[in-house]
């Protein structure tokens, strides 16, 4: 993923503190000019990309409470040493299975919950492999990602049951060697991830990475 720029860091530093602002500030003439602030960091990203106000307002400075990274877990479900991936209806891609982690419940039952969904399958959660926390960009109109950081849990997994059952998030899914991976869905996970995943499941002191 390509470096973010510093135009862009300086209007996500604008964003979080205005958001922070108006989360904590009580004087009524400070919060007014939070707000501003917020909206001009709103209208710097507008300009930058060329995508609509409004669109940029949802993903970029909709949220309140103070700013911190997303959540999401990943699910690396193995299987007679092959790896669990899905394919994505939006792009008709694959990566491991899961998503944004739902307010009540915990990291682990989140990765259960998503599998389940997404592979239909039943998996015990062995271990955390990694915790990556990622910068996403916002360069145009083929590039819309979310501005600030997601931290990704991602859990070595071992299937126990269950079939997949297509739905609206994934449309198949199977079992992959890590010489015989599909075109991923880089958005979701790349070959590097993949290959870390393999590595975990083969050492049994793995240490669990984190950046």
């Amino acid at each position: 993923m390509e470096k973010r720029d510093q135009f862009t860091d300086w209007a996500i530093e604008l964003q979080s503190i205005a958001q922070n602002g108006l989360e904590f500030g009580r004087d009524r003439f400070d919060l007014e000019r939070y707000t501003r602030l917020r909206e001009i960091a709103t209208e710097m990203m507008t300009s930058k990309t060329g995508l609509p106000k409004k669109q940029i307002k949802f993903m970029f400075s909709s949220e309140d409470g103070y700013q911190t990274p997303k959540l999401a877990t990943r699910a690396a479900v193995f299987k007679n040493n092959q790896i669990l991936l899905v394919k994505e209806t939006t792009d008709n891609l694959w990566s491991m299975p899961g998503g944004w982690c739902e307010p009540n419940l915990s990291v682990r039952d989140n990765c259960i919950k998503e599998v389940k969904e997404e592979a239909g399958r039943d998996i015990t959660v062995n271990r955390v492999i990694a915790i990556k926390n990622s910068q996403t960009n916002i360069h145009g109109k083929n590039r819309i990602e979310r501005a600030i950081n997601v931290c990704n849990i991602i859990f070595l997994c071992h299937e126990i049951g269950g079939q997949f059952i297509p739905n609206t998030e994934t449309s198949s899914c199977s079992y992959f060697s890590l010489d015989k991976l599909p075109p991923l869905s880089f958005k979701h996970n790349n070959q590097e991830e993949i290959a870390m995943c393999f590595a975990a499941l083969n050492e049994a002191d793995w240490q669990t990475w984190f950046n």
